[in-house]
């Protein structure tokens, strides 16, 4: 599964290398350039849609919505936007249990990372300023960018200085120092997290699991 940022839609590349577009419109009207995504255990895909990818960002002339929104597209193809009121909403994750979807807002003032409870129909509550890039880190290079979880919960942030870890209540429990890390993704036998920066991609072992492992 694809975020094409400069063809502003989500894809799916099929067995036989071909692509098929899930969606590239919203009400008729394009994407701005979808960022990042995240499953759920029944298959719907929740992604995030800043106009980061085109050329004028906010001030493109290309650009269609008035707002940068958060996504659900349902396995039926159903594209639903759930929330339009963060200006920058990029990295998106859901806790274990589901009942909760962080996504990070890299143009919010600190707290930038939100925490929403989703009900069973997938309808959001008003975010809750969740996560805060620790004091040392806000002076280093980089911005609030992806996430991810792990089996316990805890958050796996891409942020200024690095991967920033936090525990389910919020409370900071350490970090990878990296020079302006942009994302983070669990693979191997769901130990390893592999992590992307400007220039390099790393890859650690842990003493956890991923969500979804």
């Amino acid at each position: 599964m694809l975020c094409e940022h400069g063809d502003r839609r989500i894809t799916r590349i099929e067995s036989d290398g071909s692509k098929t577009i899930l969606a590239d419109r919203y009400r008729g009207k394009r994407l701005n350039s979808p960022n990042d995504l995240t499953f759920d255990s029944k298959g719907n895909l929740y992604f995030t849609d800043p106009p980061f990818g085109l050329p004028h960002t906010f001030d493109d002339p290309g650009q269609e919505l008035g707002f940068s929104g958060v996504y659900r597209l349902s396995p039926t193809g159903q594209l639903t936007l759930l929330t339009d009121k963060l200006r920058g909403p990029n990295g998106i994750a859901f806790a274990p249990s589901e009942r909760t979807l962080y996504v990070s807002d890299t143009l919010a003032a600190e707290p930038g990372w939100m925490a929403y409870d989703v009900n069973e129909d997938a309808i959001l509550s008003e975010p809750a300023a969740f996560l805060t890039t620790p004091a040392w880190a806000q002076t280093q290079r980089g911005a609030r960018d992806g996430l991810k979880t792990d089996q316990f919960g805890n958050i796996f942030a891409a942020g200024a200085g690095g991967i920033h870890v936090f525990a389910p209540d919020g409370s900071h429990l350490g970090s990878i120092k990296i020079q302006a890390a942009s994302n983070v993704a669990w693979g191997d036998d769901g130990s390893v997290l592999y992590i992307t920066s400007s220039t390099t991609i790393y890859r650690i072992r842990t003493l956890t699991v991923g969500h979804g492992f």
